[in-house]
């Protein structure tokens, strides 16, 4: 009896066990056969996702710029302008920077010939493009992209920003869409339309370089603007071009190179344009407020001018704490001369603005309005100051 017993315990113990064992090792072939599943399913995700970004990349890098140059390219014109006036800014300017340098011509005796670009700013032909590209002419023969060739009156030019605007006779054009400068970040893409020498409609791609280029840095000391820098490539005929954003959106006028460099492009912001570009239309000119003072900020290149080349001055500050905008002259019977602004004052706020740069200043006296109050705060032997000037339009 004890045998019988003992043989069924070891009967009902390995049947236990076998069958511990099989569902272990079913457990364990099912756990692994569906992580192989959702390996294999994880891997196929991934591949496809990956795919996806490499295919949306594929498609950004080839219709973003081709979606732009779509809707924008029909509003870019060439222009043709006989004749140069060796006066002129835009002929100073040459000498500095190759912008527009003309054509060779074969026909024998005619006008030196510069080519530039513009682009449309209302349907009934209101077009911009740069002062430098239309110097010294009042007609201009301006070339739509679909071939049509007009007649275009030069309306006004304003030789401080290097903004010129054009009339042609025509209705129902197509019109840039523009866009802004005042939130761009360098790094994002730009995109050029022109007819550099004489290759009209060509596209360039690059990234916003730099942002507040102030115009003696770019080569232009005389200009009041602060410039887009791009790696775009712009060359003589890109001038008075649009420079754009990745949603087609004109925000800025492309302006000049750096002979002496490579990838070094330069654009108006499309703000400044737009606004003189109205003055222009509307009023013939464009009007710049003017204080009559040069100034140099207090930072390190600033100190060790003053130390160097203006003694006199250094002697009454105290360079290693001081901080601001230093006036270093007054014109006589200006605006500031007539405040009461004196060399050696510090200029702490304009217009409530605190300064630290002379572009700073420049930038909130040329938003600012010619015969109206504005508020000067400064330092002057160690004591603030509060003044008030009034703009007058800069002397031409």
């Amino acid at each position: 009896m004890l045998n019988e017993s003992f043989r069924q315990w070891r009967i009902y113990a390995t049947f236990l066990i076998l069958g511990g064992s099989i569902g272990f090792l079913s457990h364990a072939y099912w756990a692994q056969r569906q992580l192989n599943v959702s390996l294999q399913t994880y891997n196929e995700l991934r591949q496809y996702e990956q795919s996806m970004v490499a295919f949306q990349l594929d498609q950004d890098s080839v219709n973003f710029i081709a979606q732009a140059v779509q809707n924008v390219g029909p509003t870019v014109v060439r222009i043709d302008a006989l004749g140069e006036d060796t006066t002129s800014t835009g002929s100073r300017l040459r000498k500095l920077l190759p912008w527009e340098e003309g054509f060779p011509s074969f026909e024998g005796d005619r006008p030196t010939q510069g080519t530039g670009s513009g682009f449309i700013l209302s349907s009934d032909g209101q077009l911009v493009t740069n002062a430098h590209v239309v110097a010294g002419s009042s007609e201009v023969k301006v070339t739509l992209k679909d071939g049509q060739v007009f007649e275009g009156k030069v309306m006004g030019v304003d030789e401080m920003t290097d903004i010129a605007v054009i009339k042609i006779e025509a209705t129902g054009l197509p019109t840039a869409k523009l866009g802004s400068a005042t939130n761009l970040t360098p790094g994002e893409w730009a995109i050029a339309i022109g007819n550099p020498l004489g290759f009209d409609n060509s596209v360039t791609v690059g990234i916003i370089s730099a942002l507040d280029r102030p115009s003696a840095q770019v080569g232009v000391p005389d200009k009041r603007v602060r410039f887009i820098q791009t790696d775009a490539a712009i060359n003589p005929g890109n001038s008075g071009g649009p420079l754009l954003n990745v949603r087609g959106e004109v925000i800025g006028l492309n302006t000049a190179i750096r002979a002496d460099g490579q990838g070094l492009s330069f654009a108006i912001p499309i703000e400044t344009a737009q606004r003189i570009a109205q003055q222009l239309f509307t009023e013939g000119k464009a009007t710049h407020p003017y204080l009559g003072i040069r100034m140099l900020a207090l930072d390190g290149e600033g100190k060790n001018y003053l130390q160097t080349k203006l003694p006199e001055i250094a002697a009454g500050l105290n360079l290693d704490t001081e901080t601001g905008v230093l006036v270093i002259e007054v014109a006589p019977d200006s605006p500031a001369a007539i405040a009461n602004i004196q060399v050696g004052d510090i200029l702490k706020q304009v217009d409530s603005q605190p300064v630290s740069t002379a572009f700073d200043v420049q930038d909130t006296v040329e938003q600012s309005a010619i015969g109206a109050d504005l508020n000067i705060e400064l330092k002057r032997r160690g004591k603030i100051r509060q003044l008030t000037v009034q703009p007058t339009e800069f002397p031409s």
